[in-house]
């Protein structure tokens, strides 16, 4: 094999790009404008030794190749790009570093963060540091496994019926004891049968994972003894992280995440990766040469014109990946194939997605990045939903994203808690500064931010709760985060949290207190999943997870960030159970835009009242301080009669006269698994206790 590598490298094809064996063979294709020239390293099987280089002699259109004959799948290799080490020219060629190929199916190595990866010398700033890394580099390996998926399909469950459900691989199994203790807090343990029983009982119809890609943890946590948990710091786009992989009995950790799809999607279930496209985990003009800034930098990243050695930094995390490079777009678009054709996931939710649509003139919705998805044939199929914000100029695009994706709604969360939580902190004589027209405005659907643009309601992903912050239970509990442990001296995450709690800190015994709190999460649960709209419930939040106050949890792989499955709150989870349960039976709103305006019968698809029974109009939408108001739905989306939905976010309980008809409530927030016998007659007054709304259906009178 030596002999033939040493002698026999041919000039092969600029694709596909990567490392690819065709039964004979292993074709390499590996993009840069700006190298002078490319070398291929083999190494031996541990990849510890670089037993010789070979220089890609093919270069088509800003493509390096070679072909090996005789190359087998399990060889070990690396790059080295020979080029201008010019950063006041945004080079920062480094032929001294063995690079990774951002096509790696497979990474081999533990990155250790060692001075000889940084070709900036650390200690003697403006000088290069040549120091080869070979032997402590990380390197790929040739992949040309196959994967038996018997019949597997995609569910294909469509928005109205979507329930999403946020949970990361590690965290959501970690201490379940009815799961074998070698797989718990993998791939394996969240396809565990415990796993798929919680879930198809709960009634969430898609897992929406935490990132899964290879990922690195900055230097900074290392150093602290920390790691980047939630891994929102992507080095290998087509790599599943090894982290999460029990690796039992052998099996590859790719070989354990198609298992876990093939087993979720039996159970009916989709699954949704979050991925991080934004940028690299080679930090900013100070970090590694581990992969991209080596192959070409200049390429890869977004640089300032007028300072080509600095990085544009709308990610916040150092450097931003250059989508306006067709190559770079590309990457992005083979890996999301790559992940859909061959992983079979069912969608992706994009972190800081307005970074993805930035042209030289700012966010675009007809920038290439959404044209090249909405054309794909592969791509269009899948469900895509935009964290809609970074920390750009303009970076705040929620409602701006194009038609077919869906978008996290930050307004309905700040929203929501704000008419339920804070009032319970503030009282009843001041206002929330959410009031009821806000408040029915997010309840269906955000048609401000939706409608005009031709969007259906489906399109926003309605949700109080999220990794990213405090837990629901903690949301009731803090009034500050409480994130010593992050070892940033409680300056990171979000700041305090009173405008949104109701002013209880920490545990309590006092029954007022829980009793208090209870109301709150179950009423935030309600409004979230009986919303216009797509629901997403964070994992843990269905049985009280708490994170101790932390609200920034990214760095604690431990008890804070795990679910505690034997501290549950079996009552909430009743709840949550009862409440999916009802939202998939009825579908209390339609996935259409509502007019407010009554057909030739005299129904009206919708319409809102105050509680004594007049209509809701005119200024008392905007009475600052008025914490009660009836919807009316006449046409549900799924119940076969009109629904009405009281809300009552007061600290006293209130009497709500009912329209005509005979009415029995399906959900009363204020009894701790919802059920109720409430029941009454039209032109009767039905009792909503404090913090707490009820779900009602129009029926026959018995």
């Amino acid at each position: 094999m030596e002999r033939l590598i040493a002698t026999d490298l041919r000039v092969g094809h600029p694709w596909p790009m990567g490392a690819h064996f065709d039964g004979h063979g292993v074709n390499f294709a590996v993009f840069s404008t700006h190298a002078h020239s490319m070398e291929l390293c083999l190494f031996d099987s541990d990849g510890t030794q670089e037993l010789t280089r070979l220089p890609l002699v093919g270069h088509t259109v800003d493509v390096w190749h070679g072909y090996l004959p005789g190359a087998q799948p399990g060889l070990i290799y690396g790059l080295r790009a020979h080029g201008p080490w010019r950063p006041d020219k945004g080079h920062r060629f480094d032929a001294s570093k063995l690079l990774l190929d951002p096509y790696a199916r497979e990474i081999v190595g533990n990155f250790s963060w060692r001075d000889e990866h940084f070709t900036t010398d650390r200690h003697h700033p403006g000088h290069m540091n040549t120091r080869d890394n070979a032997a402590l580099a990380l390197k790929a390996r040739v992949t040309n496994d196959q994967f038996d998926w018997g019949d597997d399909a995609p569910p294909g469950t469509s928005l109205t019926d979507t329930v999403l459900y946020e949970c990361h691989v590690k965290g959501f199994s970690k201490l379940n004891l009815h799961i074998p203790h070698e797989l718990r807090g993998s791939y394996a343990g969240l396809s565990h049968p415990a796993s798929i029983r919680h879930l198809k009982q709960l009634g969430i119809t898609a897992v929406s994972l935490l990132p899964v890609h290879y990922a690195l943890s900055e230097e900074r946590l290392v150093r602290q003894g920390l790691s980047n948990y939630w891994g929102y710091n992507t080095l290998g786009f087509f790599c599943v992280s090894t982290a999460l992989s029990s690796g039992l009995g052998g099996q590859s950790a790719r070989d354990e995440f198609r298992l876990m799809v093939r087993t979720l999607h039996a159970a009916g279930l989709e699954v949704i990766l979050d991925v991080v496209y934004n940028h690299t985990a080679e930090a900013d003009e100070f970090g590694p040469t581990i992969s991209f800034r080596g192959l070409d930098n200049a390429s890869y990243y977004r640089l300032p014109p007028d300072q080509p050695s600095h990085y544009e930094n709308f990610s916040g995390c150092g450097n931003t990946l250059n989508l306006r490079q067709p190559k770079v777009l590309q990457m992005v678009m083979d890996s999301l194939r790559y992940w859909v054709q061959d992983m079979h996931v069912d969608g992706f939710r994009f972190d800081l997605a307005p970074v993805l649509g930035r042209t030289d003139t700012g966010f675009s919705a007809q920038a290439a990045f959404f044209a090249a998805m909405a054309q794909d044939p592969v791509l269009c199929r899948v469900k895509m939903i935009a964290e809609p914000w970074d920390t750009g100029p303009g970076g705040y695009q929620v409602g701006g994203f194009p038609r077919g994706w869906l978008e996290w709604n930050d307004k309905f969360r700040d929203c929501m808690r704000s008419f339920w939580v804070q009032s319970a902190a503030i009282g009843d004589a001041l206002s929330t500064g959410c009031d009821r027209g806000d408040f029915a405005m997010r309840l269906c659907g955000s048609s401000d931010l939706f409608q005009e643009r031709r969007r259906a309601p489906a399109k926003s992903v309605n949700y109080v709760v999220s990794h990213d912050g405090f837990t629901l239970r903690d949301l009731v509990s803090y009034n500050q985060r409480h994130n010593e442990a992050n070892l940033e001296n409680n300056r990171d995450g979000h700041h305090n949290n009173l405008s949104f709690n109701c002013g209880l800190e920490g545990p309590t015994d006092d029954p007022d207190v829980r009793n208090l709190r209870g109301r709150l999460e179950r009423a935030l649960l309600a409004n979230t999943l009986l919303a216009q709209g797509t629901p997403m419930l964070c994992a843990g939040d269905e049985f009280g997870h708490t994170q101790k106050g932390n609200n920034n949890p990214y760095c604690q792989d431990n008890t804070t960030t795990w679910m505690d499955w034997s501290a549950q709150d079996t009552d909430l989870l009743a709840f949550t159970q009862h409440l999916i349960a009802l939202r998939h039976r009825l579908q209390p709103f339609a996935n259409q835009w509502y007019s407010g305006i009554a057909d030739v019968n005299g129904l009206y698809d919708v319409s809102w009242w105050n509680f004594d029974g007049s209509v809701l109009q005119r200024e008392a939408w905007h009475q600052p301080t008025a914490r009660t108001l009836a919807c009316l739905i006449g046409k549900p989306g799924r119940s076969p009669s009109p629904l009405l939905l009281l809300f009552n976010s007061s600290a006293k309980a209130e009497a709500a006269l009912l329209p005509s008809g005979h009415w029995m409530a399906l959900l009363d927030t204020s009894h701790p698994h919802g059920q109720s016998a409430l029941q009454g007659t039209g032109g009767t007054t039905l009792p909503v206790a404090a913090h707490s709304l009820v779900l009602l259906q129009k029926s026959p009178r018995v």
